[in-house]
């Protein structure tokens, strides 16, 4: 059984990769990663933390997924790191994507928030989202 997480993450891998928009505001490729790269210039994403609560019914076994995406793009440019999340945002929100033995129910944008980090003065921009799966 593959867990409804590592089901969603996959989905969005592939949602986002058919993107030529987001791939063109990432410098070329879209570079969505379960960890920070080596040697890897911003901009880039990184799926951030994740909750899983049950959310289940009588009948049908599932989850409510609070997930996010953390964008970091270059000092001085919080723009590109917007763009880039606004981007996520428009691939993912209320979009039906198909999951490896789960069914999508929702997939909202619940906020995005932008900061900059105050070691490397990197700019962080976080999606967050909030899905809800059911086994299939």
């Amino acid at each position: 059984m593959t867990s409804p997480i590592l089901a969603l993450r996959r989905a969005i891998v592939e949602a986002a990769s058919a993107d030529a928009e987001l791939a063109s505001l990432m410098g070329g490729t879209m570079r969505l990663y379960d960890e920070p790269p080596r040697n890897v210039e911003p901009v880039y994403a990184l799926f951030g933390d994740v909750t899983a609560q049950d959310w289940s019914t009588d009948t049908d076994r599932g989850h409510e997924q609070d997930l996010s995406l953390v964008v970091w793009s270059e000092r001085g440019s919080t723009r590109t790191g917007l763009a880039v999340a606004e981007r996520f945002a428009a691939i993912l929100d209320d979009v039906p994507l198909d999951l490896d033995m789960h069914r999508l129910v929702n997939l909202r944008v619940t906020e995005i928030a932008s900061a900059r980090d105050k070691d490397t003065q990197l700019s962080r921009v976080t999606l967050h989202l909030r899905a809800v799966t059911e086994r299939a």
